[in-house]
């Protein structure tokens, strides 16, 4: 019996591979950006609840690289990569509340406007990973492949 997790993905389309390659592109970058040059502004952005911020950028960092990782080469596994880069995203909102709320300044956002504007990029991001991957359209049931008896 195959699961959403195994089965194979919806068709691909040049959209959704340019726009997944674009995802994990951005990811990589940030993975990166997490480990060496800004990693004292992504500590400040930690929550002040949040323990270990050294660490939470660190390991943030390098889910962010094999996310991004894996939605450039593994295409085979898109649907069930697209499922978990969107939770990441969800798992990672808090943050993002946080920062609007302790008035936290980063990466340009340095006004509440600009803080709780950014608050409505995250949906963006968890769609662009479902889109992008076919994820969406698997979890809708349409399009897929059916199952060889």
């Amino acid at each position: 019996m195959r699961t959403l997790l195994t089965a194979a993905p919806p068709a691909d389309t040049m959209p959704r591979r340019l726009a997944r390659v674009g995802l994990g592109l951005a990811l990589l970058f940030a993975g990166i950006s997490h480990l060496t040059f800004a990693r004292d502004e992504f500590k400040a952005q930690v929550p002040s609840w949040f323990p270990a911020k050294d660490f939470t950028v660190l390991a943030s960092g390098a889910v962010e690289i094999a996310l991004g990782s894996s939605l450039v080469v593994l295409s085979r596994w898109r649907v069930a990569v697209g499922l978990v880069v969107a939770a990441f995203f969800v798992v990672i909102f808090p943050g993002n509340i946080a920062q609007w709320v302790e008035h936290k300044d980063g990466f340009g956002l340095d006004t509440d406007e600009k803080r709780f504007g950014r608050l409505f990029f995250q949906p963006v991001l968890v769609a662009w990973a479902l889109w992008s991957t076919g994820a969406l359209q698997a979890v809708r049931g349409q399009g897929a492949r059916p199952e060889p008896r």
